[in-house]
């Protein structure tokens, strides 16, 4: 196999974003996509020209053409989705959040154990080249030792409806699985521990789900103030900011760019230059992942992604108090 041959399943915003960007992976191909109904399949499939439009999702996971399954569901079909998809043999990228609780993780994992099978979440925005660099120059020291980190993701979801998937109780609603998991993200990649203490202040929805949250995790040599947010556009930055100078990532969970900054003097800058949205790097890593016969990503492993969950549910914990 020179190529991963790659399924979509679903039909939505992030499924058609992933699929406009694996146009420009070199190590896969997109060879059928599955939807609810033939005619979202076949419409999904006539925009991005891909061979094979499936009538369900079960036909997917059935089609021996496919080594890779991308799930884009809605959140709380991500656990049964990648469970079917490890049980046929199937690699599995699912979109972030892989589950909606800790629990459901581990039970995850436990599966593509068992099946020996390839998994990964969704977690794009480690893979940005802008994101990479941060990373670098850290690790060169060039910022000193972290003291915070600070990070936020919100973008008004108005107004509000309890049908609507972002708000819906029964699809896992709420802002910090959907926007929240990715401040909480950056803040486990660059400090790479568990708070020993956290802090809360949120807002609730009408039917209760959580639409407005500040947190301050609390390390214990340095904090981490994040935020996400239904109700208004936040500024969407993250500033990992150390004893000798400091990082800017602006739009952080789609960078293009980020600056080093000592005191208040740039003194390095990082452009990736893309044309796409940034899709393409996390599916080419998946696929080099999967060409080598590996069970899960060094960059996003299951470890990271059952620490977002038990980080969130301990946020969840005090909003409930």
């Amino acid at each position: 196999m020179s190529k991963v041959r790659w399924g979509i399943l679903s039909t939505g915003r992030i499924a058609q974003q992933f699929a406009q960007d694996l146009a420009h992976v070199g190590n896969g191909e997109l060879v059928a996509v599955a939807a609810r109904t033939h005619d979202a399949a076949l419409a999904f499939a006539a925009r991005y020209r891909i061979p094979r439009a499936h009538d369900g999702y079960a036909a997917l996971f059935a089609d021996p053409d496919v080594d890779a399954v991308y799930v884009a569901t809605p959140h709380t079909l991500h656990f049964d989705h990648s469970v079917a998809a490890l049980r046929a043999g199937k690699a599995v990228l699912c979109e972030k959040p892989l589950t909606v609780s800790s629990a459901e993780c581990a039970a995850l994992t436990q599966t593509a154990s068992d099946c020996n099978g390839y998994l990964m979440e969704g977690m794009w925005t480690y893979f940005l080249p802008a994101v990479q660099r941060a990373r670098q120059w850290v690790a060169q020291g060039r910022i000193g030792r972290i003291r915070h980190i600070k990070a936020d993701f919100g973008y008004p979801q108005l107004p509000f409806d309890a049908t609507r998937r972002e708000y819906d109780v029964a699809l896992a609603g709420g802002c910090l699985l959907e926007m929240g998991i990715y401040p909480i993200a950056i803040a486990w990649l660059f400090l790479q521990q568990d708070p020993a203490s956290v802090q809360v202040v949120a807002r609730r929805a009408p039917n209760g789900v959580e639409d407005d949250v500040a947190m301050l995790f609390d390390y214990a040599d340095c904090t981490a103030t994040l935020a996400t947010s239904f109700r208004a556009k936040l500024q969407n930055w993250t500033y990992v900011i150390g004893d000798e100078g400091y990082i800017a990532i602006p739009d952080f969970w789609r960078a293009h760019e980020c600056m080093l900054y000592r005191l208040d003097e740039c003194i390095d800058h990082f452009d990736d230059g893309r044309s796409t949205l940034g899709f393409d790097y996390e599916a080419t890593a998946v696929g080099h992942d999967v060409l080598a016969r590996k069970l899960q990503s060094d960059i996003v492993p299951l470890s990271a992604s059952l620490r977002f969950q038990q980080h969130i549910e301990r946020v969840r914990a005090l909003i409930a108090a």
